[in-house]
C-alpha cells in the first residue's frame, strides 16, 4: 500500500495541535466532500484520504506510532517486543553487537524490520521470518436513503481493486461491517487484513427514519378533518388510501403497520409508518367560504 503522509493531506506539521488537526479536517471535509463533488474520483480519494488521516491523527495513541514509525505504525507493538528480544539476545553475547533502537525513526524502520522478520539480515539468513498480518483498511460508502430500502450489489475499488458487495436491506447510517481479508496484505506471507466498512446514508426523502419506523407528516383540508373522509398519501414503496375520522385534530397520530423500514437481515419484516395529520387552515378565503364561516360561527361551532 502506498505511504500517505498524513499531516501533508490534513495541510499540517508534527507540531500541530489536536484543534488544528480538528479544524484542518473539518474544512478540508467540507470542501471534498461527495455531495460537494459529485462523480469526481479525484475528491472520493482526497475525501477517504482526509477520514483515515483524521482517524489516525485524532487518536493520541495511534498518532504517537504514526509519528515514530511512520507507514507500518500499525506493526509498532509487534516491533517493540521484537526488538526487545533481540537487544536481549544481543546483550546476553549471542549477537554481533547491542542494538538500543536510539535513531530508528520512520524513514528507516522499513528496511530493520526488512531486515529483521524478512531479509536474514541478522545472523545470516538463520532468523526466523515472522509473519504478520496486514493492515485493516477504513472506508466510507455513500448510499442514499432509497438505496438502502432493497438489498443490492456495488462495486467498490479500494486500494487500486475492485471489490463486488452486497448491501443488505435495511442497512443504518453509521453502521459499519468487516469484509474479511480485503484489508492489506502480510508481512512474510501473513494473512492481509479486513476492510471495515462504514455506510453514510442521506435522507432527501420527506420520510423521517428512526430503525425501521418511518414517519412523515400529511397534510389534511380544515373539511376533512371536521367531517371526515378518504385521502390518499405515499409510503415509502407506493401509495395508500387512509380513512380520516370525523373530528380529527391536528397533529393526530396513525399507526401504518408493516409499511415502514426493511428490518436489517430480517427478510421480509419491515417496521412501521407513523403518519402525522397537520390540519390546514386556509390564509384567505373567497367572500362564499367567508359567508359559510359566519353562518357557522352564528350556531356557535
Amino acid at each position: 500500500m502506498e505511504f500517505i503522509d498524513y499531516y501533508k493531506v490534513l495541510g499540517l506539521d508534527k507540531s500541530a495541535t489536536a484543534s488544528d488537526i480538528k479544524k484542518a479536517y473539518r474544512k478540508l471535509a467540507r470542501k471534498y466532500h461527495p455531495d460537494v463533488n459529485p462523480d469526481d474520483k479525484d475528491a472520493e480519494v482526497k475525501f477517504k484520504q482526509l477520514n483515515e488521516a483524521h482517524a489516525v491523527l485524532s487518536d493520541p495513541e495511534k498518532r504517537k506510532k504514526y509519528d515514530q514509525y511512520g507507514k507500518d505504525w500499525e506493526h509498532a507493538e509487534e516491533f517493540e517486543k521484537a526488538k526487545a528480544r533481540q537487544q536481549r539476545s544481543y546483550s546476553s553475547g549471542s549477537g554481533p553487537f547491542t542494538y538500543s533502537g536510539s535513531g530508528a525513526g520512520a524513514e528507516d524502520f522499513s528496511e530493520f524490520f526488512e531486515s529483521m522478520f524478512g531479509g536474514g539480515g541478522f545472523g545470516g539468513g538463520r532468523q526466523r521470518q515472522t509473519r504478520f498480518r496486514g493492515q485493516d483498511y477504513n472506508a466510507d460508502l455513500e448510499l442514499h436513503l432509497r438505496d438502502a430500502f432493497s438489498t443490492h450489489k456495488r462495486t467498490l475499488t479500494v486500494n487500486g481493486k475492485n471489490i463486488r458487495i452486497t448491501v443488505p436491506a435495511g442497512i443504518e447510517d453509521g453502521q459499519t461491517i468487516k469484509i474479511n481479508g480485503h484489508g492489506g496484505p502480510g508481512v512474510n506471507g501473513g494473512p492481509a487484513g479486513d476492510l471495515y466498512l462504514t455506510f453514510r446514508i442521506h435522507n432527501t426523502t420527506p420520510f423521517k427514519r428512526e430503525g425501521a419506523n418511518l414517519y412523515k407528516e400529511v397534510e389534511i383540508p380544515l373539511t376533512k378533518a371536521v367531517l371526515g373522509g378518504e385521502i390518499t398519501t405515499d409510503t415509502f414503496d407506493g401509495k395508500v388510501k387512509l380513512s380520516v375520522k370525523p373530528g380529527t385534530g391536528n397533529g393526530t397520530r396513525v399507526k401504518l403497520k408493516g409499511k415502514g423500514f426493511p428490518i436489517y437481515k430480517k427478510s421480509g419484516q419491515f417496521g412501521d409508518l407513523f403518519i402525522t395529520y397537520q390540519v390546514h387552515i386556509p390564509e384567505q378565503l373567497t367572500p362564499e367560504q367567508e359567508k359559510l364561516f359566519k353562518e357557522l360561527e352564528k350556531t356557535g361551532l
